[in-house]
């Protein structure tokens, strides 16, 4: 059961630099609530926008309780691994951004968000390689060595504002090579060159 979304932006330096953003001292945090959840194998594109980009990333499943604790206590308070999909209306998003006012609309809006089944993190060999094809063709591909903040300097930073619990969630940033999706598309994720989902975009 999957309790709170937690998201963290800008954790992979080559992506941070390919939408013109820097790359921040501490982790950017926001969350999706939880009716962005996709339930099935299919994305409906929300009719608000015409530029909605896919962000492939690796999620952590929260196992124990977690406030203000350090980092080398982290790794005892998360017990899986899953790959999702962090969908963003990103031509909302650059016009919020503009305005400088929240993105929530363009990050948590319905079928924004997917993740597949999580894996039991001792079954997953370091660093941890994950990837995105589009219609045949491998868009995205990433390891958790290439983040800028780790899974448990990430955890251990949320605790330090927000009490973590079981069933929490955290997406942990995106590699380079998002873009867009178009009606029709069919999407493969995979974890260590297995595939985890198949999705269809209508």
């Amino acid at each position: 059961m999957i309790n709170n979304i937690y998201c963290i932006g800008r954790n992979y330096a080559e992506h941070a630099q390919e939408l013109g953003n820097r790359v921040e001292d501490d982790p950017v945090v926001f969350s999706k609530p939880n009716s962005s959840l996709i339930t099935r194998s299919i994305i409906h594109l929300p009719t608000f926008s015409q530029d909605v980009h896919y962000e492939t990333e690796l999620v952590v499943r929260i196992s124990a309780p977690a406030f203000k604790i350090d980092v080398d206590r982290a790794e005892d308070h998360y017990d899986a691994i899953a790959v999702g999909l962090d969908l963003t209306a990103r031509d909302l998003q650059s016009d919020l951004k503009n305005r400088r006012l929240p993105w929530l609309l363009a990050k948590g809006f319905k079928d924004s968000c997917y993740v597949s089944e999580f894996y039991p993190k001792e079954t997953l060999l370091q660093p941890i390689h994950f990837a995105l094809s589009i219609n045949g063709s491998n868009v995205q591909a990433g390891n958790s060595e290439e983040m800028v903040f780790s899974i448990p300097q990430i955890i251990a930073f949320i605790s330090q504002y927000i009490a973590l619990e079981p069933g929490d969630i955290i997406f942990t940033g995106t590699p380079k090579g998002v873009g867009k999706l178009e009606v029709g598309d069919q999407l493969t994720l995979s974890l260590e060159g297995t595939n985890l989902a198949e999705l269809q975009v209508e």
